[in-house]
């Protein structure tokens, strides 16, 4: 199993990114992804949660109405477009799924967001 993220990099407050997680290993489209976050001195949290289809996504309440996630089963391929950022969001982004009872998260990538 593996994921990886791209997509990171430095966007000035207001701006727009999209981060891509691709994957193989996996039955990809029959599992539910989700992304977190971890900022410098913080915890890591949750920010959204898709279902297999990709009919279903789930947000904090920190991102919602910003972010959307989004699930390309036939690239095996994960999604998260992020508008309207702000500096908060500056954090290294992971991508997350279980397989097999195992939990397996991306090597993470990095988002800033300043002027």
């Amino acid at each position: 199993v593996q994921v990886v993220e791209s997509g990171g990099g430095l966007v000035q407050p207001g701006g727009s990114l999209r981060l891509s997680c691709a994957t193989s290993g996996f039955s990809f489209s029959s599992k539910f992804m989700s992304w977190y976050r971890q900022a410098p001195g913080k915890d890591r949290e949750w920010v959204s949660r898709i279902s297999s289809d990709g009919g279903v996504a789930n947000y904090a309440d920190s991102v919602k109405g910003r972010f959307t996630a989004s699930k390309d089963n036939a690239k095996k391929t994960m999604y998260l477009q992020m508008n309207s950022l702000m500096p908060a969001d500056t954090a290294v982004y992971y991508c997350y799924t279980e397989v097999n009872g195992r939990t397996y998260w991306g090597q993470g990538t990095q988002v800033t967001v300043s002027s």
